[in-house]
């Protein structure tokens, strides 16, 4: 049952604050008991029927709209002052109902590193079961499976039977998608292992939250709540926000007891019987806990909310991945969807005719359908010890010590990546000022591709944290991006590693030579250079995460490794903000999987 006016009992059993990817993910799996009564409590509306999120290329329309929360950072000391834009989901399904699609496994290696921290239970091994478990992988025909080098799909890959369901957007008459599984083999850095094995290296063609039956976006609203909408012990209240969370004390022991919240103009209360469980997304959760009195009492008390649990963890280890690139004006006649980005309205006539009547064109395609991870060593075109120069240089701070220990030995292991690599078939302007809506304003005509580069792991850590009791006010996000050092000198590596590719058949065959570029300045001629570029240029990709981590309190933590907040016995947090260090890949999959381990282990609390 779910809707903005559904009726709500005086208490549940289980009250999951954030219907997006990981509260939906919860509720359905806490909800297959029919025993229990959970409630879904979340700001933003049901867009089940609305073609912004469900069809795959107007995902770009999201970003500033409606279906955003609109966050923005403070000014960025090391990106030249600027304000950088935060997209968040604000409907039900989250982030996954308004992110590019583009899935993408992350590493063993990295995933490991979560148990090194002091989390038992939290290996890759023990991981791996519940990243098969949320999805179904979809394969094209045997042309486009070649066409797109997927002979590395195994049979356990076909086997996973999940409710997300998973396809590659790639299509034989794309000649770029070929090209760049190809180039990376050439330069020798094809694909070494299975995507979802978690030990991949090289270019690859990814997949996508795509629905192959249907061409439209498949994400936690259509995965997860439409399968049990029906179910008499599931309740989703949408245009629902949370105020704040109520606590008494039982065996001197911090009990919640009831969940505020504003609806329709009116403030309401719900009595919790066993649990809350705080999904609401890496800046809103950290908020929620704040304004509940669960934080740092300078923080608290300079807004005058009673102090319940000091924890000045909270909101604090922030993570994200920077990203930047160039765009290279392509040969004639190759199509790319330049004309669509640039809003011509001849071309999203055809291309929408083509969707409605087909279920095919450019309207199937998300984001990126071609990735790579890679070496800093590589990517610098230097020896071996590029990468552990740079690191015997930049000595750890001691705040972070452990992790940044941690993140050494990850970095240094032998089959994996600090950076990642993709193309969007398309241009992108990243010189906009602050006041633009998105990099996809002011383009120039023609027809380009874009290289894309993103650090996988950062040293850098920020903070969200809530400045006003207001609890409808924005929280302050400030990630201090590149305020560690070694984040800009990898970063600049792999920036300038562009260049290299764009240089190297079969790739360079489709480039126009002497060719136009997005920006007089997007040649990456040195270090030097790539750095300024950076500062100058770089965005978020999106993925925020770590601000209620998972690690023992003295290192930092915030949840234990059964995700309890610490300080209370019956709350939980289960979504991106617990991530202890930062996935080296898209945080979709890792939320999930996050997800579908939460609620396993909730089950086993009960």
């Amino acid at each position: 049952m779910s809707g903005s006016n559904i009726p709500v009992a005086d208490s549940y059993d289980y009250v999951v604050v954030g219907g997006g990817t990981a509260g939906l993910t919860v509720a359905n799996r806490l909800s297959e008991n029919p025993e229990v009564q959970v409630l879904v409590l979340e700001a933003g509306d049901n867009r089940l029927d609305d073609p912004r999120v469900l069809i795959p290329a107007l995902c770009m329309q999201a970003p500033g709209s409606d279906l955003d929360w609109q966050f923005i950072t403070t000014p960025q000391e090391n990106l030249k002052n600027r304000k950088i834009r935060q997209p968040q989901g604000r409907l039900l399904g989250g982030s996954s109902g308004i992110n590019n699609q583009a899935f993408i496994s992350p590493s063993s290696i990295g995933i490991d590193s979560w148990a090194e921290l002091g989390n038992d239970g939290w290996t890759w091994n023990q991981m791996e079961p519940y990243y098969r478990k949320f999805y179904t992988l979809s394969l094209p025909d045997e042309a486009t499976s070649q066409h797109l080098g997927l002979e590395y799909i195994t049979e356990m890959d076909k086997e996973a039977r999940g409710p997300v369901q998973v396809s590659y957007t790639g299509v034989v008459q794309d000649p770029l998608s070929k090209a760049w599984i190809d180039t990376f083999k050439g330069i020798g850095h094809g694909m070494n292992g299975n995507p979802f094995s978690g030990l991949s290296m090289g270019g690859y063609a990814n997949a996508a939250t795509v629905d192959q039956s249907t061409k439209t976006r498949s994400y936690a609203t259509t995965a997860y709540y439409a399968p049990a909408a029906q179910r008499t012990n599931l309740y989703v209240l949408t245009g629902a926000e949370v105020r704040k969370i109520d606590f008494g004390e039982i065996d001197r022991q911090n009990v919640a007891t009831a969940v505020h919240f504003h609806h329709e103009g009116n403030s309401s209360r719900v009595g919790i019987r066993k649990e809350v469980i705080v999904a609401a997304g890496t800046f809103q959760s950290p908020k929620i806990l704040e304004l509940s009195g669960i934080g740092s009492p300078k923080i608290l008390e300079a807004l005058d909310i009673p102090v319940v649990v000091e924890n000045a963890n909270v909101g604090e280890n922030l993570q994200d991945h920077l990203m930047t690139g160039i765009s290279l004006e392509v040969n004639d006649g190759i199509m790319t969807g330049d004309s669509l980005m640039r809003q011509d309205p001849e071309a999203i006539a055809v291309a929408t005719e083509l969707y409605k009547s087909h279920q095919a064109g450019p309207m199937t395609v998300g984001g990126i359908a071609s990735h790579a991870f890679m070496p800093t060593d590589d990517a610098s075109s230097a020896s071996r010890s590029t990468l552990s120069e740079l690191l015997q240089k930049y000595t750890s701070d001691t705040k972070n010590k452990l992790q940044h220990e941690t993140l050494r030995q990850v970095l240094l292991a032998q089959n994996e990546g600090s950076g990642a690599l993709f193309m969007f078939l398309a241009q992108t302007n990243l010189h906009n000022n602050e006041n633009a809506k998105d990099y996809l304003q002011n383009l120039q005509p023609g027809n380009f591709i874009s290289l894309g580069a993103c650090q996988s792991y950062v040293f850098s850590r920020g903070s969200s944290h809530i400045d006003s009791r207001d609890p409808s006010a924005a929280p302050k996000i400030d990630p201090q991006y590149l305020s560690h050092p070694l984040d800009l000198e990898v970063f600049a590596r792999h920036l300038q590693f562009l260049e290299h590719l764009a240089q190297n058949r079969p790739l360079s065959n489709h480039l126009k030579a002497n060719g136009k570029r997005n920006h007089a300045t997007a040649y990456m001629k040195d270090v030097d250079a790539a750095k300024d570029y950076i500062r100058t240029t770089a965005l978020s990709n999106y993925h925020p995460a770590g601000t209620c981590a998972m690690l023992p309190q003295k290192e930092g933590g915030v949840v234990s490794n059964r995700l309890v907040v610490y300080g209370t016995q019956n709350v939980r947090v289960v979504d991106a903000s617990i991530m202890p260090l930062i996935p080296r890949s898209n945080l979709q999959s890792t939320v999930y999987a996050v997800a579908e381990r939460a609620a396993d282990l909730i089950k086993a609390d009960m």
